[in-house]
Order: C-alpha cells, then sequence, then structure tokens
C-alpha cells in the first residue's frame, strides 16, 4: 500500500516536503524523472500492474547508481494507452488526449520547481508514440530539455544477448517481463502450468515482433487477435536469474542516461 511505502527513497518527490524539492530543483542541471506505466492485463500468469511496477522499479535501480545528480522521481503514472487490451478485461485505459494531457499538466507543474529536464520513462508499448508527442509539446513549451525513452528499448542490442527465446519470445507477457517480475515479485506471478503464450504471429513482416524488435511499421490490431489468453511470446522459459541480468543492464543504461542529461544541462 501506498501510505506504508511512500518516502523510503530519498529522490521520491510523494514523500519530499515542497521545500525540499524545489532545493534539489534549483541545483545546476537538476532532471524530473516521470515513470508512466499501465494497468492492463497480461495473461494469467502476471499482475495487470506489470508495466508500472517495473517501470517504476527500472528507475529506482537506476537512480541507486547515480552519483550526484539532482534527480527527484514523481510517482508512476499508473494508466495507459491500452484499448487493444479491453476486450480482455482488466485492463483500464485512458483516452489518448486524456493521457497526453495529464503528461503535460505533470511535467509543466514540476518544471515550476525550477528542474533543468524532465525525462518521460515509459514502460508500456502502446505509450511510445504518445510519449514522442508529449516531448515535442512540452519541449516547444518550455526552457526545460525534455526527453522521452522506453526502457525495454533503451537496452536492446544488451538484451538481446542475455535472451534464450528466439525474436517474438519477448512479446506481452513473454520471457521478457515474466523474468523481471520473477526477480522483483515472483509472489505475484503464476506457476509454470499458467505461463502460456502464443508465438507472435503478425502479418507484416515490417511489424513489431516483440518489445525488442518494434518493427518499422506501425498497425493497430486487439490483443484477441493475436492470443486466447492474452499473453504473447514465451514466459515458460523465463527465470529470475535472466531477469536479474536484464534488470541490471537496463539500470546501467537509465543511469547512464540520467547522468547524461544532468551534465548536458549543469
Amino acid at each position: 500500500m501506498l501510505y506504508d511505502t511512500i518516502g523510503r527513497k530519498e529522490s521520491e518527490w510523494a514523500g519530499m516536503t515542497a521545500s525540499q524539492i524545489r532545493d534539489v530543483g534549483e541545483q545546476p542541471g537538476s532532471v524530473l524523472v516521470i515513470p508512466v506505466g499501465s494497468v492492463e492485463q497480461h495473461g494469467d500468469h502476471l499482475p495487470v500492474v506489470t508495466d508500472t511496477l517495473l517501470v517504476e522499479a527500472m528507475v529506482d535501480t537506476a537512480v541507486d547508481q547515480l552519483d550526484d545528480v539532482p534527480v527527484v522521481v514523481t510517482p508512476p503514472v499508473w494508466s495507459g494507452f491500452s484499448p487493444h487490451h479491453l476486450s480482455f478485461g482488466g485492463t483500464l485505459s485512458l483516452e489518448f488526449a486524456h493521457l497526453r494531457a495529464t503528461l503535460e499538466d505533470i511535467a509543466h507543474a514540476g518544471i515550476q520547481n525550477g528542474f533543468d529536464a524532465v525525462l518521460f520513462v515509459n514502460g508500456h508499448g502502446g505509450n511510445s508514440s504518445l510519449i514522442d508527442a508529449v516531448v515535442s509539446t512540452v519541449g516547444a513549451d518550455t526552457d526545460a530539455e525534455v526527453l522521452g525513452t522506453t526502457y525495454f528499448q533503451l537496452a536492446s542490442d544488451r538484451i538481446k544477448e542475455i535472451r534464450t527465446t528466439e525474436t517474438g519470445g519477448m512479446a506481452h507477457g513473454g520471457e521478457f517481463e515474466t523474468s523481471l517480475m520473477l526477480t522483483l515479485r515472483p509472489d505475484l506471478v503464476g506457476d509454470p502450468a499458467v505461463r502460456d503464450g502464443e508465438p507472435m504471429d503478425e502479418h507484416y513482416r515490417w511489424g513489431g515482433q516483440d518489445l525488442l524488435d518494434g518493427g518499422n511499421v506501425a498497425v493497430y490490431r486487439s490483443f484477441d487477435e493475436y492470443s486466447s489468453s492474452g499473453a504473447i511470446g514465451t514466459p515458460k522459459q523465463a527465470s529470475a536469474e535472466t531477469g536479474e541480468r536484464i534488470r541490471s543492464v537496463i539500470g546501467e543504461e537509465l543511469a547512464a542516461l540520467m547522468t547524461a542529461i544532468h551534465e548536458h544541462n549543469a
């Protein structure tokens, strides 16, 4: 529960006083980090909060590695743009324009505390184009530098060396997300008997094949066209060991990005 966990980290916006937030924001090269997730179905073996939980954990892992970087992390934006998951139930989705406006408002309000840069860290594929748009709309209206990244694409080349599945195995609820959940919250992962995922079967070879291969052609499909369970990929090949290696790699890359942003804006 939030009331039992807020304020455990020095960089948490929610656990700081207003003056503490301003003190960090006024430091040279200060960075405001906004994690953006989703609450949506992830098959029968992962909880609906998976995307939000994982993006917050990846940001936390990165912040723990920073050295003298003034950074504050907002509470995660937990609802994403997920109309393609609604047919399975369990999904809470915002309209595109509503989520865009929410992220713009959060960024603008945060910048007023003196931050020199804002970094949106996205944890849901369906948010990617929206994050790109918000980087432009917010960036055009502020003097702060505005950036965005989707964490599972940030270190894709390094993760390809870690994966045990072929392309398609790290799709929605597949080896990637299940491995990270086994590392972070194994109590929320269903036993192997319910870790069912179907092979990624996108008609167009230019389309996305899994989380590490987003493709060059965007196409809308409801998830029930891909999978009867709501999961795509190979979750049965997931392991906590793979998850820990992925977490380490992403933490390093994200920390390096935050450091570079700080240095550029100091």
